[in-house]
């Protein structure tokens, strides 16, 4: 029945040989692209990538894509939005007229951009200059004014051809100094507001203080060399000389202040301010004008340029195909190896016939089977959108060999069960329904946009989240928590309360009086709570001790089912491959060590919850096995004959190490000897007459990797020191993985003592104090913590706990995961959300290591 299952084990896949007539090696590569069940074998490794048939047209593809990402930036810059494609986007333009058009775009963009820059720069500098001429401008109409009132006060008439720099110096020196000693000159610019005090104090010090700095901030100013909006000053700097003009000058270069021409008339100063201001108004016209036609551009690029990327993308894939063909000059063909699935050999025959007929060759591909020659074929198991999450999970750790037993048709059930054990709470369980639900009700909506790197994960494994959210609920009814609130979904309490030595219960029907009452609790026999645990254990002192207890035995119980299942799978794999001696060698063996020791304690668990009145303590139980076996006391009694059952087990269990040690290599060793004797060559156990020769190569041991060579000569030694490791990983592995499987109790424990904190302490604090705005509070901080704490790092924490608990103890027992994934060349378009899972992949390899410490 499990052979009859998609995923139980890979495809089984051919390689086959392809004769393509060069001259529709184009059309046949892209129609089996579309098929997308191909993935073809590189035949020229020997060769680099420039010295390939079809070098010239891939790099004409990377040039093409160059400009397709120099457009995308520009559109994106543009702040539009990129249309969707075309269903008929393959043939609405060939690809030497796109790079026709992309040629074209590309240097019509560019020439839009350089003159937007240039005419940005220079209505920044003239931008500037207007704010130069308007405040410079105020220095010196105040200066003007100053110099009028000190010629009024002083009784001397003020010559309207009198020199600005006359007042500065000195207003009382006579005017027939020389005009050449007399008269400043004055350098006037912006500079950025940082660099100001830095320019005034080298400008100080440059000329030994023969200078006179005015300045004023402006706010911000675009600047002209970096179109950064900037805080800005005007500067006007006077002095006298030349030599201090060549030192103001320089300094003004090496701190990147703008400087700007300024007439000393006023007349001059307005003139020019008119103009400018009209260079402005022009300039604004040009620009919009600039970026109109730059935005019809873009907006016109943005509508194909999905279309045009994947078209582009798919040429990419085609040549970068076709390089990987053998080129026969003789017969003017293609030879091309791929892997193919069985059962898609019809399905490639027909896209071949198409292909032919499209491309109107008069010789069709010829399609033939190859030998395998003990190579690997691929991986690849037929998915869909719900076991999609699941074969991601089991292929984050490793590809499953070819034709090996698939733990994902487990892990579809096991993973949010484990999960649900460590996070069980039935409220808890519907808040994260309810974000699956919204998941996949909106699936089709969701699937269309581009979202981060946490929602697209998410989004990729709703239907992991929806099974662990029911799972959850249902685990959390059986725990009878709901936000660490009791439920009666089986009715109310079995439990009485009994008053003095009475034997009816005649107490308060509420149990929490009991006490107050002077009675005492206690069952009365009869049915027990119909499902999950008796209300009456919430609140009592005993709750922790016994849902402890219970949690314990049932993680253990848990833990060594799951590993049992997994010997069983190797069982599997030894029958499928036909690895007889794997069978009777590892598989016998390691089930009865594991059920011997283990899976008698499982016994004694449910023996001992099974049989009334029964007080053995189970930890003196198991110490007494192993130091005084064949003795059992009366604390350790739990049924006839128990002494002799537990000697054999001990006894089977010292057997098997012996036996999972020793046999295998000696008989690898004795048939390694007679084919040798022979002169035949050796070949390992398990291959089968079909062509399944790598297969088998890699699963004959039992999915534990020998490594005793696939052909040619036996190592012994080798043989027998993995063979040792094998054995010493098992026995020690069968204690520690038990042990391990006790962090499923550890984290319900730590669940549920926290939901529990938030509820008492918070929520019910909050209540308690009869205040309507600590309630509120209370509520608020309540709502928090358990979106928090509980929903966001607890189920964090529990994926990763039951990650750890699949990928270590359960797919150790017969998993080897060294395969390689099945990568056909697929030249359909696929949706965005199912790339986003092999990123879920590489986190899940980075949490690997942190599993792999959590014990």
């Amino acid at each position: 029945m499990l052979g009859n299952i998609d995923l139980w084990r890979s495809e089984e896949m051919q390689l086959v040989q392809l004769m393509i007539p060069s001259e529709a090696a184009h059309d046949t590569v892209a129609a089996l692209g579309e098929v997308g069940l191909l993935q073809f074998k590189d035949l020229n490794t020997e060769k680099s990538a420039f010295q390939r048939t079809y070098a010239n047209q891939v790099k004409r593809c990377d040039e093409m894509a160059r400009k397709l990402r120099f457009l995308t930036e520009q559109v994106h810059k543009a702040h539009l939005s990129v249309g969707g494609r075309s269903p008929l986007w393959e043939k609405t333009v060939t690809m030497d007229e796109l790079e026709t058009k992309l040629e074209e775009l590309e240097r019509e963009v560019t020439e839009l951009n350089s003159n937007n820059d240039r005419l940005q720069r220079t209505h920044a500098e003239l931008s500037e200059l207007a704010i130069l001429l308007e405040r410079a401008g105020q220095f010196f109409d105040n200066a003007r004014a100053v110099a009028s009132r000190d010629a009024v006060n002083t009784n001397v008439p003020h010559a309207p051809s009198q020199d600005f720099g006359a007042p500065l110096l000195d207003s009382d020196r006579e005017t027939t100094v020389d005009a050449k000693l007399a008269r400043l000159g004055f350098v006037a610019g912006l500079i950025h507001q940082e660099k100001l005090v830095s320019f005034e104090r080298l400008l100080f010090r440059a000329t030994r203080g023969n200078m006179f700095l005015r300045q004023a901030q402006v706010g911000k100013v675009q600047d002209p060399a970096t179109t950064e909006m900037q805080e800005k000053s005007v500067f006007v700097v006077f002095f006298a000389g030349e030599r201090a003009r060549t030192k103001i000058m320089k300094i003004c270069e090496a701190f990147g202040a703008n400087r700007y021409p300024f007439p000393e008339e006023v007349s001059r100063q307005r003139q020019m301010h008119s103009e400018v201001t009209a260079r402005l108004h022009e300039l604004h016209t040009t620009l919009d004008a600039g970026d109109m036609h730059r935005q019809n551009v873009l907006t016109g690029v943005a509508q194909n340029l999905e279309s045009w990327t994947l078209l582009v993308r798919k040429e990419k894939a085609i040549y970068h195909t076709l390089n990987k063909m053998n080129m026969d000059f003789t017969r003017k063909v293609l030879v091309a190896e791929a892997w193919v699935p069985s059962n898609a050999r019809a399905r490639v025959s027909e896209a071949l016939r198409q292909a032919a007929e499209h491309s109107h060759t008069q010789v069709n591909t010829v399609l033939q089977p190859l030998a395998m020659q003990h190579q690997q074929p691929p991986t690849y198991f037929r998915t869909n959108k719900f076991t999609e999450c699941f074969q991601t999970i089991v292929d984050a750790y490793g590809i499953a060999n070819y034709r090996e037993v698939n733990p994902a048709v487990f892990t579809i059930m096991t993973f949010p069960f484990l999960f649900a054990v460590m996070f069980g709470d039935f409220g808890h369980g519907v808040l994260m329904l309810l974000f699956a639900l919204f998941l996949v009700l909106n699936e089709r909506s969701l699937g269309k946009t581009q979202l981060d790197d946490m929602s697209s994960m998410a989004f990729g494994g709703r239907y992991c989240i929806l099974l662990m959210a029911f799972f959850s609920m249902y685990v959390g009814a059986l725990y009878n928590e709901f936000f660490a609130m009791p439920m009666t979904l089986g009715g109310d309490t079995k439990f009485r309360c009994y008053i003095g030595s009475e034997t009816s219960p005649t107490g308060p029907t509420d149990l929490r009086d009991c006490s107050h009452a002077g009675g005492h609790i206690k069952f009365p026999g009869g049915e027990p709570y119909p499902f999950g645990v008796d209300p009456a254990w919430r609140g009592s002192k005993t709750e922790l001790p016994y849902l402890n207890s219970v949690k314990m035995k049932m993680s253990i119980l848990l833990g060594v089912l799951h590993m049992n299942l997994g010997i069983i799978m190797s069982l599997f794999n030894n029958s499928y491959f036909r690895d007889y001696l794997s069978t009777w060698c590892e598989f016998v063996p390691q089930m009865i060590f594991l059920n011997g020791l283990f899976g008698y304690l499982c016994f004694l668990i449910v023996f001992k919850w099974v049989t009334p009145n029964c007080f053995a303590d189970l930890y003196h139980v198991l110490i007494a096995m192993f130091l005084d076996p064949g003795t059992v006391d009366k604390t350790g009694f739990l049924f006839t004959g128990q002494a002799g059952l537990q000697v054999l087990l001990l006894l089977l269990c010292l057997v098997a190490v012996p036996w999972m040690l020793l046999p295998k290599p000696l008989i690898l060793k004795s048939r390694a000897d007679k084919a040798k004797k022979a002169g035949g060559e050796y070949h390992r156990m398990g291959e089968d007459e079909e062509g399944h020769a790598a297969a088998s190569t890699s699963q004959g041991d039992g999915g534990h990797g020998q490594g005793h060579g696939e052909h040619g000569e036996f190592e012994f030694g080798e043989v027998m020191v993995h063979q040792m490791i094998h054995t010493i990983e098992f026995v020690l592995g069968a204690v520690s993985n038990t042990a391990s499987y006790l962090r499923l109790w550890a984290l319900s424990l730590a669940h549920s003592q926290l939901s529990g904190v938030f509820y008492e302490r918070v929520l019910m604090g909050a209540m308690q104090s009869n205040n309507t705005a600590a309630i509120f509070i209370g509520f608020f901080v309540w709502a928090l913590a358990t979106l928090g704490v509980l929903m966001v790092m607890e189920s964090l924490s529990a994926f990763l706990h039951a990650l750890r608990l699949h990928w270590v103890e359960f797919q150790n027992k017969f998993y080897r995961g060294t395969g390689h994934k099945f990568t056909p060349l697929r030249l359909v378009p696929t949706v965005w959300w199912n790339s986003c899972l092999w990123y879920m992949i590489a986190l899940l390899h980075a949490s690997q290591t942190a599993c792999a410490m959590c014990m």
